[in-house]
């Protein structure tokens, strides 16, 4: 979902030059920042990180933008996003030096710092399997002059031409064999934007002797997601693939099913709160929602939208499901301007994030099983062994009072939630 007020300058600035009907004549249209200006800042017009970002414009005739220079932009039917695959990855745990005082794995709030003990705990160096590696490059910096294919819906394909734009690269890493690019990201999506690996990887293959390495790594809750992808054709921007990913932990105490058992069967039940009983299959997003606004002490319901890829009524149930654990609270105020519904963390929620990474996972199972449903439903997996089926998972629900759930079709709906959230608690179990 865009921004309203970037949606209103892109329909201007489409009327005005007739973007559409010169997009159909010669398949692209070239505009430059100081005609973008004219509207609203060029900076924030152009910004897209993921599909879902993009003006509703763009998104309704299929078209997207790159830079091309310093001052100028390309707009065109080309398709530049990939999208994550969502394969079970290997989990790897490594140590992290213990004398270091300066730098608080357990509160990761920046792509930095993200990329600063993923480099300490060796995780780099291990995922892309190079000796002596150390970080040699990193900041905005011009592209240099290069031209590449780029996959067209309805030409097959247009050939770009760059000419000293500027890109960002958030860490190089040089070893004996390689030098290694990446670009990191706090934020759990769907896509990202293949732009912000392929002009920097552009960039180094044309100064280097060594291969150049490409790699997006993502960082919620602890867990350091790495992808390694490759552009088997140099001058094709859509001939990315994945070669590998692997995530890496921070060791600390182990979380057996002796610890998550214990929990179960000491939970004090709580009566169900007056809140949509969760829709939200992925806890992982639950708990990066919350991250996000421990880092930003409170987010507009449009900004979470955009942020997460999100329709209207997904951003309703992830919300919600951080106000049915007691960590999210929902504030509604015609005072606030553009996003009148704001989102903030509860007293709870906030001290969750002083607590190191493995307690921090314990109160969140504590948080779950104190709801009848769920600690009925993980009874009844470790009873069987098994996960529990979806009617017997409908069955619990309809025995454990919801809140105005009535109709099967939802309970069947909300079932996904209660088995996504039991299959995160087993998959903390280091045994």
């Amino acid at each position: 979902m865009s921004d309203s007020k970037i949606d209103i300058a892109w329909n201007s600035i489409f009327e005005k030059y007739k973007i559409i009907e010169n997009i159909r004549i010669s398949g692209k249209f070239e505009i430059t920042s100081s005609q973008i200006n004219e509207f609203k800042e060029a900076r924030l017009m152009t910004k897209f990180d993921y599909k879902s970002q993009l003006p509703i414009l763009f998104l309704k005739n299929n078209l997207s933008i790159l830079p091309i220079s310093r001052g100028g932009y390309v707009i065109s039917d080309f398709e530049t996003f990939v999208s994550f695959d969502n394969n079970e990855v290997e989990i790897v745990r490594v140590d992290f030096p213990t004398y270091l005082e300066s730098i608080d794995y357990g509160n990761i709030t920046s792509e930095s710092i993200v990329l600063n003990c993923a480099y300490i705990s060796d995780m780099i160096q291990r995922f892309v399997e190079d000796d002596g590696l150390k970080p040699t490059v990193n900041g905005r910096m011009r592209s240099s002059s290069f031209s590449f294919n780029i996959n067209s819906k309805i030409n097959g394909y247009l050939n770009i031409s760059v000419d000293n734009s500027q890109l960002e690269i958030d860490g190089g890493f040089e070893g004996f064999n390689y030098l290694t690019l990446i670009e990191a990201k706090n934020v759990i999506s769907d896509d990202f934007l293949i732009r912000q690996l392929y002009y920097p990887y552009r960039l180094w293959s044309n100064k280097m002797r060594k291969p150049v390495k490409t790699v997006f790594l993502t960082y919620s809750n602890g867990i350091f997601h790495f992808r390694e992808y490759a552009f088997e054709n140099i001058n094709c921007y859509n001939s990315i693939q994945l070669i590998k990913q692997k995530k890496y932990i921070i060791r600390e105490e182990d979380i057996n099913t002796e610890i998550i058992q214990k929990i179960l069967h000491e939970a004090t039940i709580i009566a169900e709160p007056e809140i949509s009983f969760p829709q939200a299959d992925s806890f992982e997003r639950v708990i990066n929602l919350c991250e996000q606004l421990n880092k930003n002490k409170s987010l507009g319901k449009k900004y979470i939208t955009q942020l997460y890829n999100f329709s209207d009524r997904q951003t309703d149930y992830y919300t919600n499901a951080g106000r049915y654990l007691g960590l999210i609270y929902k504030d509604n105020n015609e005072n606030y301007q553009d996003d009148k519904i704001r989102f903030s963390l509860t007293e709870n929620g906030k001290k969750l994030f002083n607590l190191s990474i493995s307690n921090r996972q314990l109160e969140f199972v504590k948080l779950i099983l104190s709801h009848l449903a769920f600690n009925k439903a993980l009874s009844l997996y470790f009873d069987k062994n098994s996960p529990p089926s979806e009617s017997e998972v409908v069955k619990i629900m309809k025995e454990s009072g919801l809140y105005k759930v009535v109709k099967d079709s939802t309970f069947e709906r909300r079932a996904s939630t209660i088995s996504g959230w039991i299959k995160w608690i087993f998959g903390l179990i280091q045994e």
